[in-house]
């Protein structure tokens, strides 16, 4: 989506821009992309150009249009106006790798302007947009993370933030249900101190996602199987005082009762750290 900044002038400039089109394009042979075919125009006729190639659906078009305008004035206002419609042209095109350059050479050159909120909530878009599938590189994760919180803690007032915040919360779940897909595969397999590496990954790092409830289970699950039951009791005991009423936890409380065990804390293991935390507030 555009600012509201940018939306403002978007509006304001596409009726012209069916005039612009009419100039650049007259002539049935002209060739915007051959070397020169544009240094006779301004820079208002070349934006107002990109403008409806946008509208009517040709970003990659859109993109080397604005793209012109930094190239031939860049110094002047149209060609700050035109970085930042490249980067969403880039971005509405699926180019992500040039939308996140563009993006960036903004933030770079105009800092303070105030398009920048939006400059780096569209480069934090261009990993976000890619991390859909819980298979693909986590690399795009983190990354998407780290722009989203850029954009969260230097514009907490812009109206990206929200937007930011509910972002970087599904990205952070993101992250944890990749933890999960590979403590299950091991699980299943019965490389349970394996499987036990990464549940503990989800309750240590990722307890305020939707995963934790599950991975306390699973760790009930490893722990019995390899009969270290003090830590299996006390990940049951965790899972009773945060989440009696899930499925997991009457799995857990029916797998531990089943061996004639219960849901407590005992013994001194890094769940037994967690539990006097959580649940009785000790943190020294």
């Amino acid at each position: 989506m555009l600012g509201r900044s940018s939306i403002t002038r978007f509006r304001m400039t596409l009726v012209a821009g069916t005039a612009a089109f009419g100039l650049l394009a007259g002539c049935g042979g002209f060739d915007s992309r051959a070397e020169g075919a544009l240094d006779a125009y301004t820079a208002q006729e070349i934006f107002e150009r990109g403008e409806f190639e946008l509208e009517r659906g040709d970003a990659d078009d859109a993109a080397f249009y604005f793209g012109e305008i930094e190239r031939l004035y860049p110094y002047s206002e149209w060609a700050k106006r035109a970085l930042i419609m490249q980067a969403f042209s880039y971005h509405r095109d699926q180019d992500y790798p040039n939308s996140r350059a563009a993006a960036q050479r903004y933030i770079d050159f105009y800092p303070v302007d105030e398009d920048a909120a939006y400059a780096q909530y569209l480069l934090a878009l261009s990993y976000y947009d890619q991390i859909d599938e819980v298979g693909r590189d986590q690399g795009l994760t983190f990354q998407a993370l780290q722009a989203l919180r850029v954009v969260i803690e230097r514009y907490p007032e812009s109206e990206y933030a929200r937007s930011a915040v509910l972002k970087f919360d599904l990205a952070f779940d993101h992250l944890a249900a990749k933890e999960m897909e590979i403590g299950r595969y091991y699980l299943k397999r019965d490389h349970f101190a394996a499987s036990v590496n990464r549940f503990r990954i989800v309750v240590e790092d990722f307890q305020t996602t939707s995963h934790t409830a599950e991975a306390l289970h699973r760790l009930v699950e490893a722990y019995l199987s390899l009969g270290l039951v003090e830590e299996a009791q006390t990940a049951g005991a965790i899972l009773g005082y945060n989440y009696q009423s899930t499925e997991w936890y009457e799995d857990s409380y029916a797998l531990l009762t089943g061996q004639g065990l219960e849901p407590r804390s005992i013994g001194d293991n890094w769940l037994s750290a967690i539990y006097r935390q959580m649940v009785r507030g000790e943190w020294l």
